[in-house]
Parts: structure tokens; sequence; C-alpha cells
């Protein structure tokens, strides 16, 4: 058994409250698992994770364990921190939803996909605007992502329902192209937050592909993030807001894009110092 388990056993009556209003019983795994995706050594984490354990009382929320974390993490000065709030940084490229579709497709991107995002294509019985489209060889992924800034909110089994009938319009419609012979499409709704059952259920019957933050269990949208490093911008500690969403308007959407495009930097006027801080920053995180 190791120390965190025993302060574990001490603590097994300590119950917190997820964003969507349900209580869970504490348990320090979950800490520890999301400390070291974001790349905290684990005598970091054994520190962290002590001092939390011994600050819980019973219905505290996520939010507030997740923000002394972050805290603690900061302190150690690594891109831990910046890893961390991931989240958060997902709930902060509002308030539109098309950072959020930008980002989903540098995900297909990175995956050997050649993408278009907010495309207006025609079905069968009418025209549909899809939000991402992924290419490959003889595969096409079609795609409405879901942004929310609510932590708490669900999908409900609304969205699926529609989305399958607008592929199947779309689908329909392209399989009378010469140059989509021999493809096969598949339908996704991907969210930063969660399904509901009903939703969940519904998708998986009709062949949808569900992408959600925590589903499926182990290759989630945050998993899909971390291990593909494809950051947005909202998680960098060394941006102003203003400054982030000057960018955004450029359409500059995860760190990868500002590393491998610096001169995107200058006309944010930074001083050396910040200029130094940030790219230090953004190498941390891409690497």
């Amino acid at each position: 058994m190791t120390d965190n388990q025993s302060i574990q056993n001490g603590k097994n009556s300590i119950f917190i409250r997820k964003a969507s209003g349900e209580e869970e019983l504490f348990e320090t795994y979950k800490l520890e698992r999301s400390l070291r995706n974001a790349g905290a050594d684990n005598d970091l984490i054994d520190e962290i994770v002590k001092n939390i354990v011994g600050w819980l009382s019973t219905g505290l929320t996520t939010k507030k364990i997740y923000s002394r974390a972050f805290s603690l993490l900061r302190r150690s000065k690594t891109g831990a921190a910046s890893r961390y709030k991931l989240k958060q940084a997902i709930m902060e490229l509002g308030p539109t939803g098309y950072p959020f579709e930008n980002l989903i497709g540098k995900l297909f991107e990175q995956q050997g996909f050649e993408v278009k995002v907010g495309q207006i294509i025609d079905g069968t019985c009418v025209t549909h605007e899809m939000d991402v489209i992924a290419t490959g060889k003889n595969v096409q992924h079609l795609v409405e992502c879901k942004y929310s800034s609510d932590q708490g909110k669900q999908i409900s089994v609304q969205v699926p329902l529609y989305v399958r009938s607008r592929v199947n319009d779309i689908i329909d419609k392209r399989k009378t192209f010469p140059e989509y012979a021999g493809f096969s499409f598949s339908g996704w709704v991907v969210t930063n937050t969660r399904f509901s059952a009903d939703s969940l259920q519904y998708g998986n019957c009709s062949g949808l592909h569900l992408l959600g933050w925590d589903y499926p269990n182990g290759n989630g949208l945050k998993e899909l993030i971390e291990r593909l490093k494809i950051y947005p911008i909202t998680i960098l500690s060394n941006l102003t807001k203003k400054e982030i969403q000057h960018l955004l308007n450029q359409d500059i959407i995860t760190c990868s894009q500002l590393k491998s495009k610096p001169e995107v930097l200058d006309a944010l006027q930074l001083s050396k110092t910040k200029y130094n801080a940030l790219t230090n920053e953004i190498n941390e995180i891409c690497n």
C-alpha cells in the first residue's frame, strides 16, 4: 500500500461535487493520473496529492480541487501546470464554437487526413453545414462539433439523432459522385463535454463515432490532445486574453502552430523577457 493509498483510506468518507452536480467519492488515483498525464514527476505528484488530501473536506467541488492542484503545479515552474489546465483551456476557446472546430480539424490533420472546416455541402434533400470534413485514402469523416463553456452540460439524444439524419443525407448524395467511388463514410459527434446515456446508446447503435472529453474510455478528447500534442493556445500562461484573442482571430489555434510559425507573435510586440518566457513555455508543452 502506498502512502497516498493510506491517506485515502483515512479519508474514505470524503465526497466531492462534480460539475454536473453529482457527488462522488474522492479517489487519489484520479488526481495522480491527471497530474501524471500533465507531465509531473512522481515526487511532485506525491507532494501535491498529500497537500490536497490534507485540505479536503466533504462538498468541495472538482473545480476547486483542480484550482488548488494547478496553483501547486505552477510553483514548480514546469510545463506540467499548463498541460494540467487543459479542460479549462478548451472552455476558454469560446464564445463561438469555431476555434473548437479548428482544433478538432487539427487533430484529424495530425493523423494524416486532409481537412476542411465549416463547409456547406449538398445532401440528397437539402444542403448542410458540416463543421469538419476529414478525407483520407478511400475514407471520409463527417464531423459535427458541439462546444460548450459549461462543464456540467451533457449532449442529449437529440444531437446524434439529427446528426445521423444529416450525415445519411450527405452520404446518399456523395455516393452518386464518381470521385467518391469506393469510399466509406462515417459520421461523428465531437464534444468537449459529455454524452447522456441515451445519446451514447443511440449514437453507438446507429453507427456514429462519439468523441467526448473522456469518452471512449482511455481514448477520449483529452487523451487524443495529449497523445498528439495538439494543445490550444488558451493553455498558455504567458499570454493575456487579448493576445490570445488576436491569435485566434488569425486562425492560430494550437501551440504547435506558434512553434512552427513564431513570426506570428511579432504583431503582439512582446517584450524580450515575455517573448523568451512564452517560447520556452511553448517548447516545453509541445515537447
